[in-house]
C-alpha cells in the first residue's frame, strides 16, 4: 500500500494539504471571485457595464478555480485536474457562505481518489473523470452543507464577538489573521472560508497590513525599494526564513497589529463588507483598501451608508499604511537599539 501510494503521488501531510492546498486555493479565489470582483466595481464607478459583465463571469467561476488551483497543489493528473472544474462548482454552490471550505475538504478527497485510479485502466479518459466528478460531487451533496453551516456560523461567531467587544477582539483578529498572513498558509482563503466580513473583517484587515507595512519599512535600511515593494505590495511571508533564525524580528508587526486592530474596531469602524478573501489581502496589490472601498459602494446602493465621508478616507489610509509604518519603525528601532534585532537580521535573498 506504501508503494502504491508512492507510486500515485499521494502523502498524507500536513503540509500539503493545510499549507499548500489552502495557499493554492487563496491563488484560485484571487483569480476569480477577487479579481472580477474589483474589474465589477471598476465597471460600476466608470458606469462601463462590459466591466460589471466581464466581473460577474469572473466572480461565478470562484468554485472551479478553487477546486482547480487545489487540484494543482496536488500535482493531480490532467484528468483529474480538469475534472475538479464541476467538483469546486458543487462544493461552491451547495456549501454556501461557507462555499470555499467545503471546496478545499471535498476538492482534496476528490482529486486523492481520481489520483488512486488515474492510469489504472485502459479506460482511463472515462474511468478517471467519472471517479473524481461521481466522488466529488457526491461528497458535496453530503457534506458541503454541513460544512459550509459550520464555517459560516464560526465565521458570524467571530463577527458578532466583535460586534460585542470590539476593543479585545479587534486586538485577537488583528494579530491572528497578521500572523496568518505571514506564515506560510494562507490568511485570504482563512476569511474567505470563515466569510469574515463587517468589523471583523476590518480588524483582519489591519492585522495584515500591519505586517506588510511593518516587515517592508523596518527592513528598508536592509532591503531598499525592491524590498519596501516587494513585502508592502507583495507578501510579509517572504521574512518567514529570517523570522525562523530570529523571532523577535516579528514584534514589531504584531505590536502595530495589536494597536491598529482595536483603533480599526472602536475608533474609525472599519468594515469589510467586500468580498471576505479581501480581509486577509491586507496591502497585496492594494486589495484589503479596494474590498473596504468596495464594501463602501455596496453600503451605499444598498442604502445602509449615505456616502464615503473624509473620515472614512483617513481611518483607511491610517490603518493601512501610516500606523503600521510609523509604530513598526519606532518598535524596530528600539529593538535594534537593544541589540534584539541585529544587522542584515530582516536581509532578504
Amino acid at each position: 500500500m506504501k508503494e502504491f501510494l508512492e507510486r500515485k503521488n499521494i502523502s498524507f501531510s500536513l503540509k500539503r494539504y493545510g499549507v499548500d492546498c489552502l495557499s493554492a486555493m487563496a491563488q484560485g479565489l484571487f483569480c476569480s471571485l477577487l479579481i472580477g470582483t474589483i474589474i465589477k466595481t471598476l465597471g460600476q464607478q466608470t458606469g462601463i457595464e462590459y466591466l460589471v459583465t466581464i466581473g460577474s463571469y469572473a466572480s461565478a467561476m470562484a468554485g472551479p478555480a478553487m477546486a482547480i488551483s487545489i487540484g494543482f497543489a496536488l500535482q493531480a493528473p490532467p484528468l483529474v485536474l480538469f475534472s475538479l472544474a464541476a467538483v469546486g462548482g458543487a462544493a461552491n454552490e451547495l456549501g454556501g457562505a461557507g462555499g470555499p471550505l467545503a471546496v478545499l475538504i471535498i476538492a482534496i478527497l476528490a482529486a486523492e481518489c481520481g489520483k488512486l485510479v488515474s492510469k489504472e485502466t485502459k479506460i482511463d479518459i472515462l474511468v478517471t473523470p467519472f471517479v473524481t466528478i461521481f466522488v466529488g460531487v457526491a461528497l458535496s451533496t453530503l457534506l458541503a452543507p454541513g460544512i459550509g453551516t459550520a464555517a459560516s456560523s464560526l465565521g458570524r461567531l467571530i463577527m458578532w464577538a466583535t460586534e460585542l467587544q470590539p476593543f479585545l477582539m479587534g486586538i485577537i483578529v488583528s494579530v491572528l489573521v497578521g500572523i496568518a498572513l505571514t506564515l506560510p498558509i494562507s490568511s485570504a482563503a482563512i476569511c474567505a472560508a470563515l466569510s469574515l466580513t463587517g468589523l471583523a473583517g476590518g480588524a483582519a484587515v489591519a492585522g495584515c497590513c500591519a505586517n506588510m507595512v511593518g516587515f517592508a519599512v523596518m527592513s528598508f535600511k536592509e532591503n531598499k525599494w525592491g524590498g519596501l515593494i516587494s513585502q508592502g505590495l507583495g507578501t510579509s511571508m517572504l521574512q518567514m526564513g529570517n523570522i525562523l533564525k530570529n523571532p523577535r524580528i516579528w514584534i514589531p508587526p504584531i505590536v502595530a497589529s495589536a494597536i491598529t486592530g482595536p483603533l480599526a474596531t472602536c475608533i474609525f469602524h472599519l468594515q469589510m463588507n467586500g468580498t471576505p478573501v479581501s480581509s486577509g489581502m491586507g496591502t497585496c496589490g492594494l486589495v484589503g483598501q479596494i474590498g473596504v472601498y468596495s464594501g463602501w459602494i455596496n453600503d451605499i446602493a444598498a442604502g445602509t451608508k449615505a456616502s464615503v465621508t473624509a473620515f472614512d478616507w483617513i481611518g483607511l489610509i491610517l490603518i493601512s499604511f501610516i500606523l503600521p509604518a510609523v509604530i513598526s519603525l519606532v518598535m524596530g528601532n528600539i529593538l535594534r537599539k537593544i541589540n534584539w534585532i541585529k544587522e542584515n537580521d530582516l536581509k532578504l535573498d
